[in-house]
């Protein structure tokens, strides 16, 4: 089993930066491969961000460039760092792992087995 816990969430204005943290536990070959999620009230769950074995990224093109996907191995944590925040950036962000991802599919939700609970960020304008 995986357990994940995100932190570092909260209200920032338009322009401003967060730095997400994802604190990873249990199985680690059951998280292979690491993303970000985010889901805003009335929408679907979106992919952000996700990281490979390897340590190769992808990202949604809404976020490339503004966005940064990391993780620290031996902490075993998942950091998504944010610049250049937009109102439309405001969502529930989400951490996710899984053993193994196709390629094509890093940013879709169904390839991914491990949740966390979300920690919510606001921006505003």
């Amino acid at each position: 089993q995986v357990q994940l816990v995100e932190s570092g969430g909260g209200s920032v204005q338009a322009g401003g930066s967060l730095r997400l943290s994802c604190t990873a536990s249990g199985n680690p070959h059951l998280r292979n491969y690491m993303a970000w999620f985010r889901q805003a009230p009335g929408r679907w769950r979106e992919g952000v961000a996700a990281i490979a074995s390897d340590d190769s990224t992808t990202y949604a093109q809404t976020v490339k460039g503004r966005f940064t996907i990391s993780r620290d191995k031996a902490k075993n944590v998942l950091f998504l760092e944010m610049n250049s925040l937009k109102s439309e950036d405001t969502a529930m962000y989400y951490c996710a792992a899984t053993p193994l991802v196709q390629t094509t599919q890093e940013l879709l939700r169904i390839a991914y087995n491990y949740w966390g609970q979300g920690t919510q960020v606001t921006v505003s304008t």
